[in-house]
């Protein structure tokens, strides 16, 4: 009997040894091709770290650049793998925790994002300059949309492109907040610049507002005048951008 004690004891030891070691490479079996790509994968599936990273995006593929995670074994046991992950590519930067539940089911913890504004032309036909820097202590997606949650985003150094060069906005700031069974509502505030910007967003399942009023002394530009004409209608105080609308669902949902 303590032989056979000490055989499986062995037995049971070498399995956990090699589920502990199982290579990173393995993810690449593990993973949907279609939803994530990862090249030059490092270290173990629970330690490890990938050269290069690409996440399906609506409008193609989203590159997250060399990406390190950790992932807590006990975690699998309640079917929602958590991930401490951190990802750089240039001056993009991620950082933070990511428990995955399902499809379009994910907990975003202490996450931290700076991103080129110019990304924001993969999910609205639009050009912008500048930096985005997103703070969440936490946010529930649930089938891809917000369900609770509450966080910042800045515009920092925010310019509008144009043909004849880059027109200087300022620094703006939403703060955003989403309880159960409610609208996630998100206030704009300005923080510097020539352009003033106050308003509201507003997320109700997958319908959208956005009611911006713009004004200061920035907006006696006529580059910025012309623009701002294609999508927002002129107001005594400036400009006033109001848009409604509804977002796309994603493939296959």
């Amino acid at each position: 009997m303590s032989r056979f004690a000490l055989a499986a004891g062995l037995v049971l030891l070498l399995s956990v040894s090699l589920v502990l070691s199982a290579p990173a490479r393995l993810l690449g079996a593990l993973l949907p091709p279609e939803q994530v790509l990862l090249q030059g994968l490092e270290g173990t599936v629970w330690r490890g770290s990938a050269s290069r990273a690409l996440v399906r995006a609506p409008a193609g593929y989203l590159h997250l650049g060399t990406v390190h995670w950790s992932l807590h074994p006990l975690s699998l046991l309640l079917l929602a793998p958590r991930v401490d992950i951190e990802s750089s590519w240039g001056s993009q930067t991620m950082v933070g925790e990511l428990v995955w539940r399902g499809s379009g089911d994910v907990d975003l913890r202490r996450f931290e994002a700076n991103v080129s504004a110019d990304l924001l032309r993969q999910f609205a036909p639009v050009s912008l300059a500048g930096t985005l820097s997103l703070q969440l202590q936490e946010l529930l997606l649930r089938d891809g949309l917000p369900a609770r949650g509450a966080g910042r985003l800045v515009w920092q150094n925010g310019a509008w492109p144009t043909a004849q060069g880059v027109l200087p906005l300022g620094t703006y700031a939403l703060e955003f907040r989403k309880e159960p069974e409610e609208a996630l509502t998100g206030k704009v505030v300005t923080l510097s610049g020539p352009v003033e910007a106050s308003g509201v967003v507003e997320l109700r399942e997958r319908d959208y507002l956005v009611d911006i009023l713009l004004s200061g002394r920035g907006l006696q530009e006529p580059q910025l005048q012309q623009a701002l004409g294609l999508i927002a209608r002129p107001v005594d105080q400036g400009y006033r951008i109001k848009l409604e609308g509804e977002l796309q669902a994603p493939p296959g949902g």
